[in-house]
């Protein structure tokens, strides 16, 4: 067997990605990192401007798709979309998430507990189904879910948030055993990132945050980008149903 450079492994060239929650933050770090590595993305969000937006900040061959990450309607004529513009999805970042409802878990209306289900949870479902049924199966791919450390150690306030990673962790862990070997399934997990989502968790003691960690600093989305593009490369030629824990070494503290 002949090794290839790293250098050469890391590349995407030829892929076709579809990244959720890609007008800011980390979905959009990803994207960036993605059509710098030479794939075609496409970059979904609820909101069309915001979108255009964010793209205006990409160099290579990216395009836009308004969709509601939650509503299966949405993921299908996105899906389509992004067939008819690029070609079979290969890699999907199932990245949109909603945080309702901050506060006790006991507290929480079902409305916002619905929501948050059906976008963090049942959401990355209908994605993975999607593109699944529109040439992954035949194909091959990756599919990467962004969840979180809340979903491995609870932590207050964002109870409900952090049961809906743990259930998507869960999930990552049976698409992985069901979809092999063809499509492998992975997930990225982030701690504490500085993005507008997790504002309320770091703005006000950002420094003091930061200095309880290991690396003494907050996520950036970028760091999260890096993972990412590792786990939809070849380098991840031989991983499915994985966690890749990115925290600054919050878990070890």
């Amino acid at each position: 067997m002949s090794v290839i450079p790293l250098g050469d492994r890391i590349r995407l060239d030829g892929k076709v990605a579809l990244v959720t929650g890609a007008s800011k933050g980390i979905g959009l770090a990803i994207a960036r990192r993605f059509a710098e590595a030479g794939a075609a993305v496409m970059l979904s969000s609820r909101k069309q401007q915001a979108l255009d937006d964010a793209a205006a900040t990409i160099s290579g061959d990216v395009a836009t798709f308004a969709a509601n990450a939650g509503d299966p309607d949405g993921a299908q004529a996105c899906v389509a979309a992004t067939v008819a513009r690029f070609g079979p999805v290969d890699i999907l970042v199932n990245n949109a998430a909603t945080n309702p409802h901050l506060g006790p878990t006991i507290g929480v209306d079902l409305g916002r507990f619905d929501k948050t289900m059906q976008v963090n949870l049942r959401g990355p479902l209908v994605w993975t189904q999607a593109v699944w049924h529109a040439g992954m199966e035949k194909r091959g791919g990756s599919v990467i879910n962004v969840v979180s450390i809340g979903g491995i150690r609870h932590g207050s306030g964002i109870g409900v948030y952090n049961v809906s990673k743990a259930a998507l962790i869960h999930l990552t862990k049976v698409l992985a055993s069901e979809l092999g070997p063809g499509v492998r399934v992975n997930a990225v997990a982030p701690g504490l990132v500085k993005t507008d989502f997790a504002r309320a968790l770091w703005e006000s003691a950002e420094d003091a945050v930061a200095a309880t960690l290991p690396l003494h600093r907050l996520g950036q989305p970028d760091d999260i980008a890096g993972a990412a593009v590792f786990l939809a490369s070849d380098l991840a030629g031989w991983m499915t149903g994985q966690v890749l824990v990115v925290d600054g070494g919050a878990l070890v503290r």
